[in-house]
């Protein structure tokens, strides 16, 4: 009984802590992987079931080179990129 108190009072206590060690908030994508800039919608690559965004037509074409070296800089900066719509 005092294993299950004192793991609930750990969950409450990381819970109020953030909760990072519970679940991490999704981080939406903003930013173009490749030149830094805010994103356009209407500009993306889907990729291994994942939607990922630029800021202008040439990025995507960049992106499309070289898509692990991209992928590696989005997941080093926390974001959580979309997935494709069903069918894609």
């Amino acid at each position: 009984m005092k294993v299950i108190k004192l793991l609930l009072v750990s969950l409450v206590v990381l819970a109020l802590a953030g909760g990072t060690a519970l679940a991490a908030d999704p981080k939406p994508q903003t930013v173009c992987p490749v030149l830094g800039g805010n994103v356009d919608k209407k500009v993306y690559v889907d990729y291994q079931g994942k939607r990922i965004y630029f800021c202008c037509k040439g990025c995507d074409a960049e992106f499309n080179k070289d898509p692990e070296k991209y992928l590696k800089k989005i997941q080093e900066q926390g974001i959580t990129l979309e997935k494709c719509p069903a069918g894609k």
